[in-house]
């Protein structure tokens, strides 16, 4: 795959809330809340430059990636690359963010364990500078 050619959204898929992100992402909700395991599954797709916004998970997140280039940062911490086959075990209230790289497509599933038992915690966008100092 080309990192310029454009991959299609998941069928069913919605655009994300654009107050969460910079740039498109869409997501289609494999399993949607209220399901009896209480963990619930999104297929995410970022075009892009596309990030989220900084955010806390309070029973932690699980990504898995399953296509693109994509950067995982913690606060204070350096930025990670991330690929296809890639996981990232984020611990419940870290403060993180995910998203593409600047010049390549990037999707995960995103596992939220417990979800029907906290909400994130959605902060401030990261910057244009902060942005490029993880490329």
């Amino acid at each position: 795959m080309s990192n310029q050619e454009k991959l299609p959204a998941p069928a069913g898929a919605k655009p994300a809330e654009a107050r969460y992100f910079t740039g498109q992402a869409w997501v289609k909700m494999l399993a949607p809340a209220g399901n009896a395991t209480a963990c619930t599954v999104g297929d995410v797709l970022f075009e892009p430059g596309c990030r989220n916004n900084w955010h806390a998970h309070p029973h932690g997140q699980l990504l898995v990636v399953t296509t693109g280039t994509g950067i995982y940062q913690e606060k204070g911490q350096p930025a990670r690359l991330l690929r296809a086959g890639d996981t990232v075990v984020i611990a419940p209230d870290v403060v993180h963010w995910h998203g593409a790289t600047a010049n390549d497509w990037f999707a995960h599933l995103a596992i939220n364990p417990s979800a029907n038992q906290g909400a994130p915690v959605w902060l401030e966008p990261v910057t244009e500078a902060d942005y490029q100092a993880a490329q």
